[in-house]
């Protein structure tokens, strides 16, 4: 397996996500009560599987690797991956801040609603410029024996930055928040 193809396989489990956050943004908008500690698993898979996994693997590895391969940082198509993981932590950090006021008995649902749409209509153009234009880009320009490389560093952060069987546990999360918002709400 490519690397790239490992990250395209991640895409899939994130986009999975964005479907359920389109959902509870709407039933925050429609009045709708949502389950704290479900908001606070989505934020934490967010946080842990899209961005400390995922990201990190682009961030630290496959960017590092495609620069060195000649794609430049600046005035490129890394520079603006970059610029919108950090967008994307801006709407997580303020579904996390209406999460509490949430929780807090304040009336933060349509703070929470808005950032969630943000993030849903961030990552999904965010998603099919990697796909389609920055990983096919990497895997012109780095060699099979770099590809390699990056597959055994992309293990490393599996390891040392997710731990041990929690991909499965996301993996299952999803299966059981789509559970409830998605299969639910047809």
């Amino acid at each position: 397996m490519k690397p790239t193809q490992e990250l395209v396989d991640e895409h899939n489990g994130i986009k999975r996500m964005l479907s359920v956050l389109t959902e509870v943004a709407r039933r925050l908008d429609a009045g709708e009560a949502v389950e704290p500690a479900d908001m606070e698993q989505m934020i934490d898979f967010i946080r842990g599987f899209a961005d400390r996994c995922h990201h990190g693997k682009e961030e630290d590895l496959l960017f590092v690797a495609m620069e060195e391969a000649g794609i430049p940082r600046q005035g490129g198509p890394i520079g603006v991956m970059l610029h919108e993981h950090t967008l994307g932590r801006g709407y997580v950090q303020g579904m996390a801040e209406g999460l509490a006021e949430y929780q807090a008995g304040g009336a933060a649902a349509a703070r929470i609603a808005e950032n969630a749409r943000g993030y849903v209509a961030l990552l999904t153009q965010h998603i099919h410029k990697e796909d389609n234009i920055l990983y096919p880009m990497a895997d012109r320009v780095l060699t099979a024996a770099k590809q390699a490389e990056l597959l055994e560093g992309f293990a490393r952060v599996e390891q040392e930055r997710v731990g041990p069987g929690k991909h499965e546990a996301y993996h299952a999360l999803l299966d059981r928040l789509e559970a409830a918002y998605l299969h639910a709400a047809h």
